[in-house]
């Protein structure tokens, strides 16, 4: 498993992160065909039942239920949970025919911390870090437009609960851009305004070079 190439997408709640990673699933990103791994969205499948993770229990997914309602992180000594979800998402990636690529996975959501990087690490290889920067003006004046489309519906969007997550984001998710440059994995930044849309931001990163040898 450690020979699977991955992207990952850093950047604040709110930022376009799951748009971002659902247009680069659809378009390539860099010439390559990859796969949106979205930790949220996986997460959201198991507690509803759309989705069976081996090696789960009842009370694992009772535990993830009250991680979600609470929009908590999981800890080191949680971490299997996330690497059960991850293994059997990396099973379900195409394998490559002929010619054709092996397909990436473009990280969105894990690893959220330092700890969980290095756990992360032992089943991807991160190519690359994708950071999409945001101010906290623009985070919210981008979920009050819902401009990346994917906040309908959201019942964890009043401005409080947006401003706790980005206080938890600058403490413990920001400084994985200092975990990856220690490891000499180049870091991409983007800013990401207001108005940016998904496919906006993905032009913008699509046309620059792979900052990596393909």
């Amino acid at each position: 498993m450690s020979e699977a190439n991955a992207i990952l997408l850093l950047g604040p709640t709110g930022s376009g992160k799951s748009p971002l990673g659902d247009l680069i699933h659809r378009q390539g990103l860099w010439g390559r065909p990859v796969r949106h791994f979205d930790f949220g969205r996986q997460l959201r499948d198991v507690v509803s039942g759309r989705s069976r993770i081996e090696g789960l229990s009842a009370a694992d997914v009772e535990f993830l239920a009250g991680v979600l309602d609470r929009g908590a992180l999981l800890e080191d000594e949680q971490f299997y949970v996330a690497r059960a979800i991850l293994q059997a998402f990396i099973r379900q990636l195409p394998e490559s025919r002929g010619d054709a690529a092996p397909a990436w996975i473009v990280l969105n959501g894990l690893p959220r911390h330092a700890s969980q990087a290095r756990d992360v690490d032992l089943l991807v290889c991160v190519r690359a870090v994708v950071h999409l920067a945001c101010t906290a003006e623009a985070v919210l004046e981008r979920i009050r437009t819902n401009v990346g489309g994917d906040r309908e519906g959201r019942c964890d969007d009043d401005e409080s609960a947006v401003r706790r997550r980005l206080d938890v984001y600058e403490q413990r998710i920001a400084p994985l851009d200092e975990h990856y440059r220690r490891l000499a994995v180049p870091l991409v930044t983007l800013t990401v305004g207001p108005t940016d849309t998904p496919r906006d931001v993905w032009e913008k990163l699509d046309g620059r070079p792979a900052p990596f040898t393909i």
